[in-house]
């Protein structure tokens, strides 16, 4: 990490994360100093990104976010994740990097370490609903619709609307 993003962290995670998304003297706020900040940070940042208050990306080094994208309020993004265009993300999302390891029923979970980190791939035009949490290495199709509340555990086809928990396809947009 070079010093400029280290420094651009540093103001993000102090100051930045914790400005309201709209201030009176500055034009859309807290949400256009994010902005401006994670330009720095991110591998990419589209035009037209709105990160709202209490965003989280960890160091954010890996993450390519397209145009005209929004990060929820609270939403927890791990650093190695691509969001498309136009992505519409709900307050408090959560996306899984990677989970704990259990496979050795001889040592206790918390000794065991963590799995690999998986990519989390969010394709274009898609809505994520509130409280969405989303586990290791998911891909959300083009167009898709993730549900308020949906435990995201596996992948669906474009244009899919999707919800529960565990997740399930409740329709097709195509149809």
């Amino acid at each position: 990490m070079s010093l400029p993003q280290l420094v651009c962290l540093a103001c993000y995670y102090l100051v930045a994360m914790h400005l309201p998304d709209n201030m009176l003297f500055i034009k859309w706020g807290g949400v256009r100093v994010r902005r401006m900040l994670c330009s720095h940070i991110f591998k990419k940042c589209g035009k037209g990104v709105m990160i709202h208050k209490g965003a989280n990306f960890g160091s954010g080094l890996d993450i390519e976010i397209g145009d005209h994208s929004d990060i929820g309020v609270n939403a927890v993004i791990p650093s190695n994740t691509i969001i498309g265009n136009d992505v519409l993300m709900a307050p408090n999302c959560y996306i899984f990097g990677c989970n704990h390891r259990f496979d050795n029923v001889n040592m206790p979970i918390r000794t065991q370490g963590a799995t690999t980190k998986k990519q989390t791939v969010i394709g274009d035009d898609v809505w994520i609903g509130r409280n969405v949490t989303m586990m290791p290495g998911r891909s959300i199709q083009k167009g898709s619709i993730i549900g308020a509340c949906c435990v995201l555990t596996k992948d669906f086809p474009p244009y899919s609307i999707v919800g529960g928990n565990p997740s399930r396809l409740l329709k097709s947009r195509l149809n």
